[in-house]
Formats: C-alpha cells, structure tokens, sequence
C-alpha cells in the first residue's frame, strides 16, 4: 500500500532502513536481525522472509529504485533499554566501542571498525539488487553540552601528529572512500549517498560557508567535510536536511538552498524536507510553507 501510493504521488525512488544500529533487516552472516523489526536482537520473522528482499522486489515491480539506508556507527540505540544479540558484534569485539550519552558507538577511528562496515555494506551490495546505499548524518555523534566523545585511546595511538579535528575529519574521510570504492568494484551502477546535516559550515569560521548560525556544523562538530566528497566524486549524490522555514534566525531555508547549489560540484543534490516539522511553529502552520519550498526547490539551478 505504502508504495501503491508513492507511485500514485509520483515517486521514483524509497529509501530504506535497513541497519539501524549494527543490526539488519535482512539475514546476515555479520550482524542479528533487528530488534526494530521482531521486537527481540537477534530473532528472526516468524513465519520467515526476508524483509529486504521483499521490499527490493516490490519497489522494482513498481518501476522504483531501491536504496538500502544503513546507520554506519550507531551499535547500541538506547544503553538502557536494549538488550544486544549474543551475536551483536559489540559483544564479539567490546574494544570497537565507546558509550556517548545514552548510546554506544563504533569507534571512528579504528581501522578494524572501518574495515568491518565497509564488509557490511559488500556483504549487502553483492546479494541484493539495490540501486543505492544510502548513510544520513550520523558519523561523529551530535555533541552533548559539557562532554567530550571519549576516543583519547585511539587518538593516541592512530593520531599521527595531527590536531584531533583534523584526524577525526581524516577518519571519516577514508571510511568514505572504502566504502565508495567496495560499492564500485561490487556493482559500478549502485549510487552512493549521503543526507548529511544541512550546514556544511557557518560563514563565521570559513568564507565559503552559509551565511547561518547553526549551533553544530557537519565539517566542526560532526566532522563530516561533505564538500571535499563531492569535489572528489567520492559520493554520487547529497541530500541536506534543510529543515528551517524561510526566514529562520540562525538557518534561513533559502539562504542554504542556494549554497548547496553553489557547492554540489556536478553531482546530484536533492534537498530533504522537514515534514515532520508540520503544526509545530507558526512558520510551520502555514499551509503554504511546504509548497514554496518546492517551488523554490523547482526554481534552483543543479537542485
């Protein structure tokens, strides 16, 4: 029904959730099945199927693409609440791991952490006939208020001279490079995106950046240099969550429109709509918000 209805609304792809947290909604030689999908880590369906391969097979009988979403770090959603597989891998290798806030966390910055999701995603891409493969915007997680994301260990022994900011940047960088290049030498047509936070940087720290306040940047605080990916044609699209209203105090919707169509470097960018943002302010309640957005959306050159 959910895809008889795209269709009917003239979609022509679905992105798809399919590893939230070191987990999959498919059979994995890797990983358990999700929680998010039989309530339990680690059970299957009953009576079984694959959920994966099912969606994959509806979106194309319907002339959809299919991109697989995966969460490239998130390991443990809630420390409070969920009870990890015998299987899960924070259990198999507990040294990957670091805890930030409620969550833990693969370790960005050890190799065998990079090497072990970039096997995930081969995994994937050679069994199945996605289209894409598709990671939002989590890599280094959003800051908390008053405390520092605990990699001092692998800083020390992986850091090689650099400023942390600069080697957790590099961390990130290389995992999308391997993965760019285990997707292309898996099957060279499957696509490679990335929805990143929709501030590359504020103006303030850097003259190419937004004319926004944006209280955390991808390239500052996520440590996510989205730009350097699309000049390097190491993604082939990006999709910025530009989640403010036109004329919003720190992150005006068409201020940031107009940089990201300024800085796509010829790859394809398709801006993500804050729909869930509908009712909750007065921007928000006018029902006119959502169609100028598309409108504009419409009107932007390389958008």
């Amino acid at each position: 029904r959910l895809l008889d209805m795209h269709v009917a609304n003239g979609l022509n792809a679905v992105i798809v959730q399919v590893r939230p947290a070191a987990d999959a909604f498919y059979p994995s030689q890797y990983e358990p099945w999700s929680e998010w999908l039989t309530g339990k880590q680690g059970r299957p369906p009953v009576p079984w199927y694959d959920p994966l391969q099912f969606m994959i097979g509806e979106a194309h009988a319907r002339g959809l693409e299919f991109h697989a979403w995966l969460n490239p770090y998130r390991a443990i959603f809630n420390l409070n609440k969920t009870i990890p597989a015998k299987t899960h891998v924070t259990k198999i290798h507990p040294e990957w791991f670091l805890n930030y806030g409620d969550k833990k966390y693969f370790d960005p910055g050890n190799k065998e952490v990079q090497q072990f999701v970039a096997k995930v995603v081969q995994d994937m891409v050679s069994r199945y006939a996605v289209d894409g493969v598709h990671f939002d915007d989590y890599f280094y997680p959003y800051r908390i208020a008053g405390k520092e994301f605990p990699d001092d260990r692998s800083f020390r022994e992986f850091g090689m001279g650099m400023t942390r900011d600069n080697w957790r940047r590099s961390n990130v960088d290389s995992i999308i490079i391997a993965l760019s290049r285990t997707i292309k030498a898996e099957k060279p047509w499957v696509k490679f995106g990335i929805s990143p936070f929709g501030v590359w940087r504020n103006f303030d720290k850097d003259s190419t950046g937004s004319h926004t306040k944006a209280g955390q940047t991808n390239y500052d605080d996520l440590y996510a240099d989205i730009v350097l990916w699309l000049k390097n044609g190491w993604i082939d699209y990006v999709a910025p969550q530009l989640y403010w209203e036109f004329g919003h105090k720190a992150a005006d919707f068409e201020t940031l429109l107009l940089w990201w169509s300024k800085n796509s470097y010829g790859r394809h960018c398709y801006i993500g709509l804050g729909l869930y943002k509908a009712g909750t302010n007065p921007a928000w309640r006018d029902k006119n918000q959502l169609p100028r957005m598309i409108k504009s959306i419409r009107n932007t050159p390389n958008i």
